[in-house]
């Protein structure tokens, strides 16, 4: 009778709680996006694979299986954004840091000596005036592709040069401001813009941009809007606004620096 019952393992616990963690972590990352309709149709169509197997239907097994197997490669294809997303989401520095703080590990962060009071300075005058701004700041990676995209600067950083450059006549004014290791390292550089569809419509193409960048790389970014003159802050995806008074403390905190 004991062979009428299903065996459960705990190793069998271990594999669901590990599958269940691993379809969240997709889900989390491809809602709001447009793949999100096509992974629950392909969720939808594995189901079905498996209730057809356990019904020993064998010619609709066999097709549902082919279809699953070749399209495997075809989900690569689709995904590529989403796949790249996720395994950054796994080796960031920006998840690792916070068990380096807790054992007190090793960390590099050539931003410990930005001077972040300058760079709170320029966006609260650009925010007095509602000039427009996008600033990132870079973490461990560097974005040196990004910054290929624009003007090569490599100037140190200043409050009235970072105004300059975004003044609304200045050719370097449209596009993002790249801030490295205490340097403007360049200006008027393109920035990937996000695919949510969940962004609220008063975000220009500014904070989408701003939220693009940060999705899949190890930066902070800054915006200043052109139509309200709010400051937004975006980290890993998220946007929030936050008063002009609480940028400094913010970046200081982010960026591990100690005053």
């Amino acid at each position: 009778m004991l062979n009428l019952f299903i065996q459960i393992r705990v190793i069998d616990v271990i594999d669901i709680i590990l599958v269940a963690v691993l379809l969240y972590g997709f889900y989390r990352l491809l809602k709001g996006t447009s793949a999100m309709n096509i992974f629950l149709g392909i969720v939808a169509v594995f189901l079905i694979w498996q209730v057809v197997k356990v019904l020993q239907m064998e010619l609709l097994s066999t097709i549902l299986g082919a279809f699953v197997s070749v399209g495997f490669i075809a989900l690569i294809i689709i995904f590529q954004p989403e796949i790249r997303r996720f395994l950054f989401t796994i080796g960031t520095e920006t998840r690792s840091r916070s068990v380096s703080k807790r054992f007190k590990l090793f960390s590099v962060n050539d931003n410990r000596q930005l001077d972040t009071e300058k760079i709170s300075k320029a966006c609260s005058n650009m925010s007095d005036i509602k000039q427009g701004a996008l600033i990132v700041i870079t973490r461990q990676n560097k974005l040196d592709d990004i910054a290929s995209t624009g003007v090569d600067i490599d100037a140190e950083v200043t409050s009235p040069l970072i105004e300059n450059i975004f003044f609304k006549n200045s050719p370097l004014h449209d596009g993002a401001m790249i801030i490295s290791s205490n340097r403007i390292r360049s200006a008027r550089c393109i920035l990937p813009v996000t695919d949510k569809t969940n962004i609220p419509g008063h975000y220009g193409l500014r904070h989408r941009a701003a939220i693009g960048v940060t999705e899949d790389n190890d930066c902070i970014a800054l915006v200043v809007s052109e139509e309200t003159g709010n400051i937004s802050l975006v980290m890993d995806g998220e946007i929030q606004t936050i008063n002009k008074n609480e940028i400094k403390g913010l970046l200081d905190k982010e960026l591990d620096i100690i005053r």
